[in-house]
């Protein structure tokens, strides 16, 4: 075995150029004659600014310039004990998968070369002692050279090529071509580096303005926070984006879940108990490398889960839940990078949540204002002169002589003396608070409706079977009038409808024969336009399906099946 190494690389940056010209003078005639391959490697190195296309090119240029059957980049991770990342050419796409998981570099001869980041030529790795052999399935690899990539001075990886074609080892040729070309490289990293960071800022940053759009657009809390987990999962790469606030009994419940299958996480509540949720609620983040194996996850749900950031939503030194985002297992944990602008996300959403909070709060004083103009305008106009109508008419009936008239006229008296009661109950429902108002499902459903009564400028008809306040549960009754309001809301905005229906079926029965409650909102309006916008139906179906239930929609109850009916259904 021959074996050759060489002091660290210089320093990939302005005098980068001037020490390659350098390097390139007193070579041999067959080193000489390479140089035009040499350079037209380097130009294609620098030639793009994404950077695993970027880590692509070099592996494949570094197998053309050494003659090599294979190549690779091993990324050190940034606690310097590992690969984040494995870029390889050469072994095709079966062979990778029967493989299995990329070398992490805590052993073997890639671990050395990250703790000695030296130039390494070897006739023979599997005599190396460093070597710990190889996973089932790879191709036998003899011939080794490995180089270090360094940019701005720091070591990033180590490019490596084997199995010189022809069987013979690496020259010296070889290895100095791999060198200028490990120069080169670090140099075009740097550039796809910074160009990736600037692409990345500006990704959260397009996430934190669609939030807080989102959160200040003037509709409920659900569809916002389902908008905070879905732009923090697409952001930070991640399995799911999980959104938690804090719970009636303590600790921190699920309220928004996004992720590529369903989940049953809705509604999960994880106790104050709990080491993490007593840190995120003091304002702290916290980062596990292993969500599964990790004792202080103390739910079912981390065990689906690797890497996973977990930080409060806080603005102005208040906490007001927490920002979940878990990776797959076995997936790479997050750079500093995103963790940072992670958090600076979460920040933003926290202050998105709390300005949209707030102007919540003047729309309801300015609600409960006019509802108390509407009740004084009743008592003091309407039922005065309704009672003075009233007493007009039973003088007229006492001076009638015509029996049928006198008949008629008590009947009016009659009608108008329930008409009053009528007006007085909706004077008493306007000038209750919400504290006061029952808690049973029928009467949040008809809270909703009422409400919904004043921009639509009619009441909806309602109906109930079964009996909806005893065998409803709590979470599906708080998910179903979530879908209640945002159905009576996209009729308001969108349809144009003179006539709604809401059914609430707690008598149901669900495709699987588990007994369940349906949710019926049919109109008359004009229906759903092709290539209309579907977030809010896609929002029910989401927020049915993580109950083990289920949305649709179809024809309404218009003419010619005018309109739109939107079932919403889940089991009690």
């Amino acid at each position: 075995m021959s074996a050759a190494r060489t002091s660290p690389e210089p320093q990939a940056g302005s005098g980068a150029v001037p020490r390659t010209s350098r390097s390139l003078r007193g070579l041999s005639a067959e080193l000489t004659a390479r140089v035009p391959q040499l350079l037209r490697a380097m130009r294609s190195v620098g030639s793009g600014l994404e950077l695993h296309s970027t880590l692509d090119r070099i592996c494949e240029t570094a197998a053309e310039l050494a003659d090599a059957r294979y190549a690779a980049i091993g990324v050190v991770s940034e606690d310097g004990e590992g690969l984040a990342d494995f870029v390889y050419h050469g072994v095709d796409e079966e062979v990778a998968r029967r493989i299995g998981r990329p070398p992490d570099g805590h052993r073997g001869l890639l671990g050395a070369l990250i703790h000695e980041p030296e130039a390494v030529r070897l006739a023979d790795l599997t005599d190396d002692p460093r070597c710990s052999g190889f996973p089932e399935h790879h191709p036998p690899m003899r011939s080794f050279l490995g180089v270090p990539i360094r940019v701005q001075g720091e070591i990033f990886g180590n490019l490596y090529v084997s199995e010189k074609h022809g069987g013979g080892p690496f020259g010296e040729d070889d290895l100095h071509m791999l060198r200028v070309l490990a120069t080169e490289a670090g140099i075009a990293v740097g550039n796809a580096r910074l160009y990736e960071a600037a692409k990345q800022r500006e990704r959260w940053i397009d996430g934190s303005v669609a939030v807080t759009t989102a959160l200040l657009s003037g509709g409920g809390t659900e569809e916002p926070l389902q908008v905070v987990a879905e732009q923090a999962r697409r952001l930070s790469d991640s399995a799911a984006g999980i959104v938690l606030l804090p719970a009636d009994e303590g600790g921190l419940e699920i309220v928004a879940v996004a992720s590529d299958r369903p989940s049953q996480a809705l509604g999960v509540v994880v106790p104050p108990q709990s080491e993490i949720v007593a840190e995120v609620l003091a304002g702290d983040p916290v980062f596990v490398e292993d969500a599964a194996a990790d004792p202080r996850m103390l739910t079912d749900l981390a065990r689906e889960y690797g890497p996973a950031m977990m930080l409060p939503l806080q603005s102005g030194g208040r906490v007001l839940g927490a920002l979940v985002t878990p990776r797959g297992r076995g997936a790479r944990p997050f750079t500093q990078s995103e963790r940072t602008l992670a958090a600076q996300f979460a920040s933003q959403a926290a202050l998105a949540l709390m300005m949209a909070e707030a102007q919540r709060d003047r729309e309801r004083l300015a609600v409960y204002e006019d509802r108390d103009r509407i009740a004084r305008d009743l008592h003091d106009l309407v039922i005065q002169r309704l009672f003075a109508t009233g007493m007009m008419l039973e003088s007229a009936q006492r001076r009638s002589v015509v029996p049928e008239v006198r008949q008629g006229v008590g009947k009016a008296v009659d009608e108008l003396d329930v008409t009053i009661q009528e007006i007085r109950t909706a004077i008493f429902a306007l000038q209750r608070g919400p504290a006061e108002e029952p808690s049973g499902l029928r009467t949040r459903v008809l809270r909703e409706i009422n409400m919904a009564a004043v921009p639509l400028g009619f009441k909806p008809v309602h109906h109930f079977v079964g009996p909806v306040d005893t065998v409803v549960g709590e979470l599906t009754g708080k998910n179903l009038i979530a879908a209640l309001r945002e159905a009576l809301s996209n009729a308001f905005r969108h349809a144009g409808a003179s006539r709604i229906d809401v059914t609430v079926d707690a008598a149901a029965v669900l495709p699987d024969g588990e007994p369940g409650v349906r949710l019926t909102v049919a109109d008359d309006g004009v229906g759903i336009p092709e290539g209309g916008r579907r977030s809010g139906l896609l929002n029910l179906k989401r927020r049915a399906e993580s109950l083990g239930g289920d949305s649709w929609y179809g024809p309404g109850i218009g003419r010619n099946g005018g309109g739109t009916t939107v079932v919403w259904e889940a089991p009690h």
